[in-house]
């Protein structure tokens, strides 16, 4: 643990750079984090351990950095931030959180200076933070140097309620899988991954995924106690043209993953194949899953309209900050 002090509004606070695969870190967040999650998220349940300890954990080619701001010796507010190790290595991209009751009382700047020193000294030039889409927020950016680049839609779809029927998909042939993809599939499945090359909060591109990246990723999700479900599509010579994932947890929402479908084979219908098989049966298997959440930036038309045909239902708006470090 690394700590810096400074004074802010006469009350003494401190900035702490904590593990977040530490459990004690999870223990130590979690009430303010629930406390945060209810009050900008209200239509959710109560948030599990096992969420904040997915966020704040590690993962494969990236870099992983927790920094809490504390009065005396209680958090009020932490940030964290994922830096790419391999491609995008100018920014880092994470979260910014003051929990509820200690906002507009400083601990916002001490936090977004500590990490704006912090970033540059790793040898990055700017930080994005995503936080709701509020006149405060976009305020806050503003004052502090910031600008808003991007806009996440949330969208939300009942884990009870039948999913739509979808159209014919010629030879498609489904198969599926928990936690580890098959060994006959993994291949195949990184190959698919490695077609998506974007940044996603901070995460390493999935350009040049290898079996190995895909084992390490697996193993992620158990240790943060989530479970994956996934369904990929074979044609009929083997080859696997689209796959989609999700995560459950001992909790009643659930977390859209990736859905990905090979170039020449997208708007056939096989993405909507994918995902309303697997919500089918996590759905079936997952009695405590009330909620499946899906993230999407707002101009990703075609993942929109995917989910959309599927019954999700947008319900949060959240921008994406970026600060010069």
């Amino acid at each position: 643990m690394r700590e810096t002090a400074s004074a802010c509004l006469n009350d003494h606070m401190t900035i702490r750079v904590l593990d977040g695969d530490d459990p004690t870190t999870i223990d130590l967040l979690l009430p303010g984090f629930r406390a945060t999650m209810a009050h900008d998220l209200p239509g959710d349940p109560p948030a599990p351990p096992a969420l904040l300890a997915r966020l704040l954990q590690r993962r494969r080619g990236t870099d992983r950095l927790v920094l809490v701001v504390f009065r005396g010796e209680r958090p009020v507010g932490y940030t964290k931030l994922g830096m790419d190790l391999h491609a995008d290595l100018q920014r880092a991209h994470g979260s910014f959180w003051v929990f509820p009751d200690e906002r507009r009382a400083g601990a916002g700047r001490e936090l977004l200076a500590a990490v704006r020193d912090e970033v540059r000294s790793r040898g990055r030039a700017e930080v994005l933070v995503d936080a709701p889409r509020t006149p405060a927020a976009d305020a806050f950016a503003a004052t502090l140097g910031g600008e808003r680049v991007a806009t996440n839609v949330r969208n939300r779809l009942s884990m009870r309620d039948p999913v739509p029927a979808v159209g014919e998909t010629g030879t498609v042939r489904l198969v599926r899988w928990n936690e580890r993809c098959p060994d006959e599939l993994v291949e195949a499945y990184a190959a698919l991954q490695s077609g998506v090359d974007a940044v996603v909060n901070g995460q390493a591109r999935s350009a040049g995924l290898s079996v190995a990246d895909v084992r390490i990723a697996e193993g992620e999700a158990v240790r943060a106690e989530h479970r994956q479900y996934a369904v990929a599509g074979l044609a009929p010579d083997g080859r696997m043209v689209g796959f989609s994932t999700l995560y459950v947890r001992d909790s009643p929402l659930a977390d859209a993953g990736q859905t990905v479908v090979a170039p020449d084979c997208r708007r056939r219908g096989v993405g909507t194949l994918l995902k309303r098989s697997l919500v089918t049966w996590a759905a079936a298997e997952n009695p405590q899953a009330v909620v499946l959440q899906a993230w999407n930036p707002q101009d990703n038309t075609a993942i929109l309209a995917l989910n959309r045909r599927l019954g999700f239902e947008p319900d949060q708006v959240w921008s994406t900050y970026r600060f010069p470090v």
